[in-house]
């Protein structure tokens, strides 16, 4: 079976045993993985990881106690829970003190010709939704999330830093919700796919405008992010961030608490808006699909998808 490993900022293609499935899990084939900007921040060093990477995938399940999943396409929510604990009780099972992230924190990830997830992790794709935009799910999940957490009046502005991967989902399931959404990026090809969306789109060269939202969403991947997010934001204002860095971003909170700005921390999200989001066809991802390249090119795929302007790159495996 072949496999990606991160080790030491390095990325390797590796061969060794198909995993055995723990009762109570699937064993899935994997047909495509996305490469985001978390797994390009865990070759930097980000949680000092070191292993099988990846997490956003579609899979076809080949061994499972549920009879009915086999030979479907699925898609899997990335964290694995105690299912006992208090966190877990509450429904808060993405925050269970014993859990295990896919791919992230002490399992396994996708970026493998064989993964296992537990049954009721998987999600079963439908037929309208093409393999290759199946890839989206748990990012798009990560999106829709923000509507789930904040309640922002009807009609009203955001502003959207970023115009990566999740930025662009994220500006288009808040236009698709019926927001004003002005995103803020430096690529004009990336805002154009917004823009199409109906998202006011703006090329960032020098200054953003000052006080101008009660409502921002940062999704820069940038450690300087908060600090734009912070100086657009209206006093008693919220931000919502979605970015995640390797190391320290060092930045003045006095700002914050004079102007009583509410900070919103924002992960993974609900995989069932996701999955009928793309089921209807309101959010363009296909667009956003920059290269497909089989898994044992990973290297690759890895330097390709750190490349200014690269937006999803997919790793396929037949």
């Amino acid at each position: 079976m072949l496999a990606v490993h991160l080790k030491n900022r390095r990325v390797e293609v590796r061969r060794g045993p198909r995993p055995r499935a723990p009762e109570g899990f699937a064993m899935i084939r994997l047909l495509r993985g996305g490469i985001c900007n978390t797994d390009l921040e865990l070759q930097r060093g980000y949680y000092g990881f070191s292993g099988i990477p990846g997490h956003e995938f579609v899979g076809e399940v080949v061994e499972a106690a549920r009879r009915d999943l086999i030979g479907r396409r699925v898609v899997g929510e990335i964290n694995l829970d105690c299912g006992c604990c208090e966190f877990c009780r509450r429904g808060l099972g993405r925050h269970c003190p014993k859990r295990t992230v896919l791919g992230i924190v002490k399992h396994p990830g996708a970026f493998r010709e064989f993964l296992t997830l537990p049954e009721r992790n998987l999600h079963v794709v439908p037929d309208a939704i093409p393999t290759e935009q199946a890839v989206f799910v748990e990012p798009l999940a990560a999106a829709a999330e923000i509507l789930d957490q904040v309640s922002i009046p009807c009609s009203s502005p955001v502003a959207v830093l970023g115009d990566g991967k999740l930025g662009l989902l994220v500006a288009q399931v808040l236009a698709v919700h019926g927001y004003r959404v002005h995103q803020f990026g430096r690529h004009k090809e990336k805002l154009r796919i917004a823009a199409r969306a109906g998202v006011e789109t703006e090329l960032v060269r020098d200054r953003l405008p000052a006080a101008q939202y009660d409502w921002v969403v940062d999704a820069t991947g940038s450690p300087q992010g908060l600090t734009h997010a912070v100086r657009m934001t209206r006093p008693r204002g919220t931000i919502i961030m979605k970015s995640t860095v390797h190391g320290l971003a060092g930045f003045d909170t006095a700002p914050m608490i004079v102007n009583e700005i509410t900070l919103v921390g924002s992960r993974c999200g609900r995989f069932e808006p996701a999955l009928d989001l793309l089921k209807n066809g309101l959010i363009n991802v296909a667009d956003m699909i920059s290269e497909q390249m089989p898994l044992s090119r990973a290297p690759a795929a890895f330097r390709t998808a750190a490349k200014p302007g690269v937006l999803k790159v997919l790793l396929t495996c037949d």
